[in-house]
């Protein structure tokens, strides 16, 4: 039999963290983690609408790591050292950066802000870009409550931002669609 989706026991509230640790619902930990998987989602519609092989392959494995994300802040800190979750490692910040160099070699430097838009993939890139700016607030906030967060999460979710907002660009280039400059009113 296949087990059920349900288990009802979050219906006053409350969940359980990875190590069975009862929190409620509104905890910073859960917001942080569903904000994650928000991230995630958002990713793999990105994806579905790229064309770019290689872009494509890179949002899987960012959604890969934003799985390992995702386990990590859903962790009790405390009993996590005894856990086998997995872990974000530098060399995974590296090849967002790598990605990000290798567009901007290609694309003409920014000589002012951008509205997102001009495309519906683009628009779902920026905001997906939206989205990973609120999951690195989150994360923020966990660590400024003492609530512990690996500094690499912070770190990636930073530079996964600056690669959707490049990576908007660079889909733009490849559409031929002109970026709109930001004109304020003076």
């Amino acid at each position: 039999m296949a087990m059920k989706i349900y288990t009802k026991t979050g219906d006053k509230g409350t969940t359980s963290l990875i190590g069975g640790t009862k929190v409620p619902k509104s905890h910073l930990r859960i917001e942080a983690y569903g904000t994650v998987d928000e991230l995630n989602s958002c990713i793999g519609l990105c994806r579905d609408l790229l064309t770019d092989e290689n872009s494509r392959t890179i949002l899987q494995e960012v959604q890969d790591r934003l799985f390992t994300i995702g386990s990590s802040l859903a962790c009790d800190p405390i009993k996590e050292p005894g856990m086998r979750i997995p872990d974000l490692k530098e060399e995974d910040v590296v090849l967002l950066e790598n990605e990000i160099d290798k567009m901007n070699e290609v694309l003409a430097p920014m000589k002012n802000f951008i509205l997102p838009g001009g495309h519906a993939t683009i628009s779902h890139i920026h905001i997906t870009r939206c989205v990973c700016r609120r999951a690195e607030r989150c994360c923020v906030r966990l660590e400024l409550e003492g609530l512990e967060t690996d500094q690499v999460i912070l770190k990636y979710l930073n530079r996964l931002s600056d690669y959707l907002f490049v990576l908007a660009r660079f889909i733009a280039h490849q559409l031929k669609v002109e970026e709109i400059p930001w004109k304020p009113r003076v």
